[in-house]
């Protein structure tokens, strides 16, 4: 890359004298393409290495050694090239030997600035050296005494330390200026850049402040030093173009050795020769600091620690640790109304939830779907038309096993390296379940003499299938569609088909049994022992008794009735194709092959008739083997009937002459087993009648139930879509629901609140309703809708280990349970009825309200009839629980004074004004009111979210802080255009704007636009 010079000067530059250059020297130089190298004299002055034809003749080129790399080439030892970043060909250089190319190798490396700048944090490291000797040599003599040959002792780490720098005397020449902050590492000498701070206007006093802020975990001791560079704001419009106005630097010892709470330095021009204004770098102090004889050194360490105690313990705990990762933090300080100082820490988290959460949901609903193809599967011989529903069933499940499948090996692969999917990401398709930009914003405030408040709102992009895109709708239209051409088929819930399963496998154990013992009975019916047959008797009886009771289940009789309407609904139907390719009637004429299903007129009580029957054939047996038992216990005397027979028959014997015994002249008795054989064979028919019934009433339940929670609930796109949009939505929940947790494991109004009345969950949403943003917010509202079947609960964790202290999901679809596990001596502070697993329900509500250029398209000549709904349901929701919350716990903090807060959002709803963000102000206090999770979504949670973000922050401030009014929109600037949200703009897209233009920004509501040169 050829740069524009001033060629004379350049001349200068090389003929001067020797004594003026680092190296020079005949060399051969040439171009990697050109081959042959040309001898050329060669002279090294600073960064720029002339090349001439001969010593004082013409300038030929001359490189400039910044952005390149000086290599040795392997081939040659004398050989050396210097290859630039910008694409030129390299330059080669050859060397009369090995030592002088070692030698110019070494001078070549050096030269360019930033081993300039390493020199000089040397020279400074030095001169402090020097200076720390001679103030303390009595620190000098201890570390000699130590026997510390050439050591020195660690310096002592600073705790979290927040200073003010304050620039005065600039205003001549700059009239907007920004601070930079850099911290110089004496032991590695180098500069690492912390901060640069908003663009500050000059007020009447000509004085510039800002604050910065240094975390306790960040690398800084006594020993470190702090430079301030200050920049001109040339451009209002933009915060990017600035020129250099001075810098000066101080050590952290000095500030804290300081008598006074700061220290005044001047402010120098790059060369340190002219000074351009004043510095004044003050420790942060709070009123109602002490003023005893603490050494300053000390002092303010704890004043720090002190101020910021949660950010040490709370911040700092495994439980933080293991739900929050790469924090971006900010700091501000604030003027109240009465002229005091607020502390905010604004900081925004990702969070491991991200990921870990739809990865436990996608291997759940394979669980799930693996499941329900295994027990199709096992239902056994079916009729034609079930066996084509049971290939549908397995069709479908086996369609999102291989889809669900697939994307879990991707996002075990993802989950590995990040735990953050940016909005240029949103269309990827293994991305699907992964929310958009999930982050936890969080809001510390310091007030004077009080500790530190947190606020906390979770910000991630609206819950939708951007990859199946928006051409027929959202979530919402598409069921409806769905539902509209659906069959009215009867469907069962997850315990009917899971009774309708333990029926079968019951009735399937016990008919053995039974026809098992009857054939026995039968069997001893030969030995002609009365108590031997009594004893199996017993045995049938009991096993009977529990297949009847098996029987009398009211599912199976209402199964029979199912049949039998959907077979008469159905008669008429035209025939059905099965995913199997089987064409088969629509009714279930030959489900089962039992015509006395699907008599014209079904009789309701013949399914009792038939368990009865059961009953009543047993009881024949009884009958039986009591008379025969009866027989057995006669007394051998004979009655006087039979010695009447008896002399009858002995006249006829006789008058016959013949002699027979008297038994063998009686008609002949038949034996037990002649006896019970017929009620037997009807026992076994009647209990094989009822076995049939019963399976083909069950079979049809769990087939159904299977048909319900699949084929049912639309096609496989739709079912996938809906699964991605809840995933989305339940990591953000789950997040902010963990955030609220820790926040409130101190107080016990809130852990009450949580086992009596759950916990509102609050969707802010800024989608405007024309475009693809309907789609989203029909997804939003039915994800959100499915977010009421989820309940936590409090579980103790193993270990403090991060992976032990992660969520745990288990359940099925439609009911899922999260387990929250708190490390034990937390668990242990829990009411009873947490620690006993109280299930903790959500309440959900959806408030949206579009702010953006479509949004005025959609009420001018569109249609916001579903945004006008959604608030409107939401309302009342949000109405019904804090009625519930105030009946059950009448003594709650605030809780009395709802009503005028849910009247006032009762009458901004019913207004239908355009892009009423009064809507979204009232239901978030509300919200914070019941100790709510706050959630805040745009199409990307970037730059609308931002809006809305900062606006509540600083609201918050005003109201609850008193920040002053005239400071108010100072402070909404400061945090959109240096704060979290500029971070977060910067993640997802690589550049520091909002992706906002000025032409929209003008349908905006005023609160909700960005600062100048922010955005474009």
């Amino acid at each position: 890359m050829k740069l524009r010079a001033n060629r004379k000067q350049l001349l200068f530059l090389s003929r001067e004298t020797s004594g003026n250059f680092q190296k020079e020297g005949t060399l051969q130089v040439g171009r990697q393409e050109k081959r042959a190298l040309t001898d050329r004299f060669c002279r090294l002055r600073g960064n720029l290495l002339f090349i001439m034809k001969k010593q004082d003749g013409e300038l030929e080129e001359v490189l400039l050694l910044e952005r390149c790399e000086v290599l040795k080439l392997p081939e040659d030892d004398r050989r050396l090239a210097v290859s630039f970043e910008s694409g030129d060909p390299p330059v080669l250089l050859q060397f009369s030997s090995c030592s002088d190319c070692e030698s110019w190798l070494a001078a070549l490396r050096d030269a360019n600035t930033d081993t300039l700048r390493r020199r000089i944090t040397q020279l400074y490291a030095l001169i402090n050296k020097h200076a720390r000797l001679h103030d303390a040599p009595e620190e000098t003599e201890r570390l000699e005494d130590d026997g510390r040959a050439g050591g020195a002792a660690p310096a002592a780490k600073v705790s979290p330390l927040h200073l003010t720098v304050e620039c005065r005397g600039v205003v001549a020449v700059a009239a907007r200026v920004q601070v930079q902050v850099c911290v110089i590492d004496m032991h590695t000498h180098t500069l690492r850049k912390h901060c640069c701070t908003e663009i500050a206007e000059g007020p009447d006093d000509s004085v510039f402040r800002t604050s910065v802020c240094f975390r306790g975990d960040y690398p800084l001791d006594h020993n470190s030093r702090i430079k301030v560079n200050v920049y001109n704001a040339e451009e209002p419009m933009t915060h990017t173009t600035r020129s250099f106005l001075g810098f000066t630097s101080f050590s952290i010892r000095d500030l804290l050795r300081s008598k006074e709470p700061h220290i005044s330095l001047s402010l120098r021009t790059m060369d340190g020769v002219n000074e351009v204004g004043e510095v004044k770098v003050s420790r942060l102090q709070m009123e109602g600091e002490s003023d005893d004889k603490t050494p300053p050194e000390h002092k303010c360490p704890a004043l720090c620690d002190c101020l910021h105690g949660s950010v040490h313990d709370r911040e700092n705990s495994p439980m933080m640790r293991a739900v929050l990762c790469a924090q971006v933090c900010k700091v501000y300080r604030f003027q109240t109304e009465d002229q005091r100082w607020l502390l905010v820490r604004e900081q925004m988290s990702e969070t491991p939830l991200s990921f870990s959460l739809p990865k436990q949901l996608l291997k759940t609903l394979i669980h799930q779907h693996t499941s329900r193809v295994q027990e199709v599967k096992e239902l056994g011989d079916l009729s034609p038309h079930w066996d084509g529903l049971r290939h549908d069933v397995i069709n479908h499940c086996n369609h999102l096993l291989g889809c669900y499948q697939e994307t879990l090996t991707e996002l075990d692969k993802l989950s590995v390296s990040s735990c953050f999917k940016s909005s240029t990401s949103k269309s990827v398709r293994h991305l699907q379940f992964v929310p958009t930009n999930l982050h936890s914003q969080r809001m510390e405030v310091t007030c004077p003499g009080s500790t530190g408040v947190w606020y906390d709102v979770i910000t991630f992009g609206a819950p939708t299938d951007h990859h199946q895109a928006f051409k027929h709708g959202g979530l919402k239209r598409l069921l409806n569609k769905h539902t509209n051409h659906r069959d009215s088929s009867i469907s069962y819930s997850q315990e009917e088909s899971s009774r309708a399963r333990e029926l079968l496998a019951s009735v399937a154990q016990l008919q053995p049994l039974v026809f098992g013992l009857a054939e026995e009975l039968l069997s001893v019916s030969l030995e002609l022992n009365t108590s031997r047959l009594l004893q199996v008797l017993d045995s049938l009886a009991q096993q009977t008794e529990q297949f009847v009771h098996a029987l009398k289940d009211e599912l199976v009789k209402n199964a029979l009735l199912a049949i039998h309407k959907q077979y008469s609904a159905h008669c008429n139907n035209s025939s059905h194709v099965h995913s199997n390719g089987l064409l088969c009637d629509n009714s279930p004429a030959n489900q089962e092959g039992r015509p006395s299903l699907h008599k014209a007129e079904y009789d309701e009580e013949e399914w009792d008739r038939t368990w009865a029957n059961v009953a009543k054939s047993l009881n024949c047996i009884f009958a039986m083997v009591d008379r025969i038992k009866g027989r057995e216990d006669r007394p051998p005397e004979m009655t006087s009937s039979e010695q009447q027979e008896a002399t009858g028959d002995t006249n006829s014997q006789n008058t016959g002459g013949t002699i027979i015994s008297a038994s063998s002249s009686s008609p002949s008795t038949p034996s037990w087993q002649e006896e019970l054989l017929p009620l037997v064979v009807t026992l076994r028919d009647c209990v094989r009648e009822a076995v049939g019934k019963a399976r083909a009433a069950m079979t049809f339940v769990v087939l159904q139930g299977a048909v319900a929670a699949t084929i049912a609930q639309g096609p496989v796109q739709l079912v996938q879509r809906r699964h991605a949009v809840f995933s989305q939505a339940l990591s953000a929940v789950v997040c902010g629901f963990l955030l609220k947790l820790y926040g409130g494991l101190e107080d016990s109004e809130f852990l009450q609140q949580l086992h009596t009345a759950g916990v509102l969950v609050q969707f802010e949403a800024l989608l405007s309703t024309y475009g693809d943003e309907v789609g989203m917010l029909e997804d939003m509202e039915v994800g959100v809708a499915d977010l009421s079947r989820v309940v936590f609960t409090v579980t103790e964790a193993k270990t403090e280990q991060p992976d032990d202290l992660l969520p745990k999901l288990h359940g099925t679809w439609g009911s899922l349970v999260v387990e929250v596990p708190l490390p034990p001596e937390t668990f242990t502070l829990l009411p009873q009825e947490l620690k006993d697993g109280c299930l903790i329900q959500i309440h959900p509500v959806l408030f949206n309200i579009g702010i953006n250029q479509q949004q005025s398209l959609a009420e001018r000549f569109g249609d916001s009839s579903l945004q006008e709904r959604v608030n409107q349901q939401s309302c009342e929701r949000l109405k019904a629980y804090c009625y519930t919350l105030r009946d059950r716990l009448p003594e709650m903090a605030g809780v009395q004074s709802l009503s005028d807060l849910l009247s006032s959002l009762d009458r901004s709803v019913e207004a239908r004004k355009r892009k009423n963000v009064e809507v979204l102000w009232i239901a978030a206090m509300v919200c914070r009111k019941v100790n709510g999770v706050r959630l805040t979504s745009c199409k990307s949670a970037k730059d609308r979210t931002a809006m809305s973000v900062t606006l509540e922050q600083c609201v918050l401030l005003r109201e609850r802080h008193a920040l002053s009014q005239q400071h108010f929109s100072t402070a909404l600037d400061c945090m959109r255009r240096e704060g979290c949200r500029m971070e977060n703009v910067q993640k997802n897209v690589g550049n520091r704007r909002f992706a906002f233009s000025s032409v929209q920004l003008l349908t905006f509501p005023k609160l909700y636009r960005p600062p100048d040169g922010s955005y474009g």
